[in-house]
């Protein structure tokens, strides 16, 4: 067989198929049937800063509701022990990871303010990671903000980060902007790498019975890999990017097809889910 080792931000990888970030990465075992598959590299599942709020405003509100009803009410504190909150158990996987195998890691994190996101940016690079993909998904809900400002302000994080870390730099995006190349050509001058074209969310249903909102993911097809496909062809080689196609690489021909258009890897995560770990040898080997 070919050797199919190469580049991706100045990485060494064996491969051009990566596993994308998905829950599969979660768990260490996992990680290591991706390299043992031949994946060239993997990207963790996404940190979420706001998970990591939520969770820290919920234990403190646990923590102090009682204390003052009596001084016994001291013995009612739960073992600090017994929680995970904050990115410990994200960066604790990042350096197993980096200890058992050899492919590259990594590191996904979805931020909500620029403090988050150089902090946890800098948390990941200090844990090994390899490499940074910032998912940047902001759903604006207020009328009275302006593409523009939305743009102005994402360009800001990507550059505030940068400055902050020293390893390669990706962006993940959604299709949704109105002038995608100059979009992707301001983040390029913030010091973007490399873009991840394009992300997948979920979204949410309504339960008719039980009168409930519900999550909601579709996992894609390989009909999905047109719009990264024609994207990814348009951006190539007009700006000083790299590209990882990502969303309906389910086969060899879908991967070919995205280093055809100018994408550096190709990425795969609901071929896993469906087939698992190993379907990517099945991916390799066409």
């Amino acid at each position: 067989m070919a050797t199919l080792k190469t580049k991706y931000m100045g990485l060494e990888v064996s491969s051009p198929l990566v596993a994308s970030s998905s829950a599969l990465s979660k768990k260490l075992d996992h990680i290591k049937q991706m390299e043992d598959a031949g994946l060239g590299a993997v990207v963790l599942y996404s940190l979420f800063e706001e998970e990591i709020e939520h969770e820290t405003l919920a234990l403190n509100h646990f923590l102090v509701r009682g204390t003052d009803s009596f001084a016994e009410a001291l013995t009612y504190f739960p073992d600090l022990g017994q929680y995970n909150v904050g990115p410990e158990k994200y960066l604790q996987l990042i350096n197993q990871a980096k200890e058992a195998v050899r492919i590259p890691v990594i590191g996904s994190l979805n931020g909500v303010t620029s403090g988050g996101w150089i902090k946890y940016a800098k948390l990941m690079q200090d844990a090994g990671a390899d490499a940074l993909e910032l998912n940047m998904y902001f759903l604006p809900t207020d009328a009275r903000l302006t593409a523009e400002e939305l743009e102005k302000e994402q360009i800001e994080l990507v550059s505030q980060v940068r400055k902050a870390i020293k390893i390669p730099l990706a962006v993940k995006l959604s299709p949704f902007y109105t002038s995608l190349p100059n979009f992707a050509h301001s983040l390029s001058q913030a010091g973007a790498n490399t873009l991840v074209l394009f992300n997948r969310f979920y979204q949410p249903s309504l339960d008719i019975e039980e009168l409930s909102v519900v999550p909601w993911l579709d996992l894609s097809t390989s009909a999905d890999l047109l719009l990264p496909l024609r994207w990814i062809a348009i951006l190539y080689e007009r700006l000083p990017l790299q590209y990882a196609l990502t969303s309906g690489v389910h086969s060899g021909q879908d991967a070919v097809k995205a280093l055809m258009a100018g994408a550096q890897v190709a990425m795969t995560a609901s071929a896993l889910v469906q087939g698992g770990i190993g379907a990517a040898a099945g991916e390799l080997d066409g």
